[in-house]
């Protein structure tokens, strides 16, 4: 069975997109523009720079842009060099892009078995827009090719008139109900995004017996205060400049588009981790980033068993997502991570001259 060597977050800088949901952080400081966004590489080079060699060994790809994702030009062809390195990957999507996402199902099966879509069901405007019935036919249309799927819910207060609506719907359409996320103010503190204390707004969304929020809700607010691997382990990738970053906040490490030919330098972020708590632990922490904290599988928080028996992800992404990064990852000695300590604090003061 393939273990995951690294978790690599990769944003694609364009805030383009269709929707125009109220609690997407886009949304929150004015920032969609209609340009579509062409990639500065190609994605033959970029899958080179990315490859399993370099690397290290397989990995597991996040791929999300400020916007809708499958609105980027290249991004079949990006998503395709990917999958073909032999990488697992993870796309987050509104999944209302009709031609793209049959683009994609249209893979060889061996690709397909390695690729996840993040369904954003964005319930309040896909019924704005008339295109509930769109996305249901797409999530068919997924699952029928043989990728995994998750859906998923953002909560908020202006949709908890149509919770019954929302779980009604779902049960019909989708053999399951939808997961829920955590909703985020963008602001230094990053608090959630409710006018409710956060005790009632865990009370009122519980009710959809999500492992996915269960987790987010337990860490939110919470400092992690443990030596994370994050910078090495897992990594925030600039897909358009190829910047690579500790993590969101984190130092600029390497760029990997500089020169393909030489290895990547990782540099852990050890105790300097500048959110107050982790921006998304669900994935960062359940992938393992600080080995000796007690999480779920990532599996656990995306898959659903559905009313037929079926489940949302094939049982190699399962597999594959039930790893954690210590499996394939050497833990540092505490002489180590003195070092590395250091390398970051001299780093940092760099930073700021």
């Amino acid at each position: 069975m393939e273990k995951i060597k690294r978790f690599m977050e990769c944003y694609i800088p364009t805030e383009m997109c269709n929707f125009r949901c109220h609690y997407c952080y886009v949304t929150q400081h004015r920032k969609f523009n209609n340009k579509f966004l062409k990639l500065n590489h190609s994605p033959e080079f970029i899958g080179k720079a990315l490859s399993k060699e370099r690397l290290g060994g397989t990995c597991m790809f996040n791929l999300c842009a400020g916007g809708e994702t499958l609105l980027v030009e290249e991004i079949v062809d990006f998503i395709r060099v990917i999958l073909e390195e032999g990488h697992y990957l993870m796309v987050v999507s509104n999944c209302s892009i009709t031609d793209r996402i049959k683009q994609i199902c249209e893979f060889p099966k061996k690709l397909l078995n390695h690729l996840f879509f993040k369904c954003s069901f964005h319930y309040l405007e896909l019924k704005r827009l008339n295109m509930l019935e769109r996305f249901v036919q797409n999530i068919n249309l997924i699952r029928n090719s043989g990728a995994s799927l998750t859906i998923e819910v953002t909560p908020s207060d202006e949709l908890e008139p149509y919770i019954d609506e929302i779980k009604d719907f779902a049960l019909k359409n989708f053999g399951a109900l939808p997961h829920i996320t955590v909703g985020r103010e963008e602001t230094d503190d990053i608090p959630p995004l409710t006018k409710r204390p956060f005790n009632e707004y865990i009370e009122i969304w519980s009710q959809f017996n999500s492992e996915l929020f269960d987790f987010k809700s337990k860490i939110f607010g919470k400092k992690v205060n443990e030596f994370c691997y994050a910078g090495d382990w897992s990594v925030y990738l600039n897909v358009e400049t190829g910047e690579l970053k500790q993590c969101y906040e984190g130092l600029v490490i390497d760029n990997i588009y500089e020169d393909i030919n030489r290895p990547i330098n990782f540099l852990p972020i050890g105790h300097l981790c500048r959110y107050p708590h982790c921006y998304n632990g669900h994935a960062f922490l359940a992938f393992g980033n600080v080995p000796e904290m007690e999480t779920p599988p990532y599996s656990a928080e995306r898959d659903r068993e559905c009313s037929d028996g079926s489940h949302w992800i094939t049982e190699d992404m399962r597999n594959f997502m039930k790893t954690k990064l210590k499996d394939s990852n050497t833990e540092l000695s505490d002489e180590e991570k003195e070092t590395v300590m250091k390398i970051n604090r001299e780093k940092i003061i760099q930073e700021k001259k």
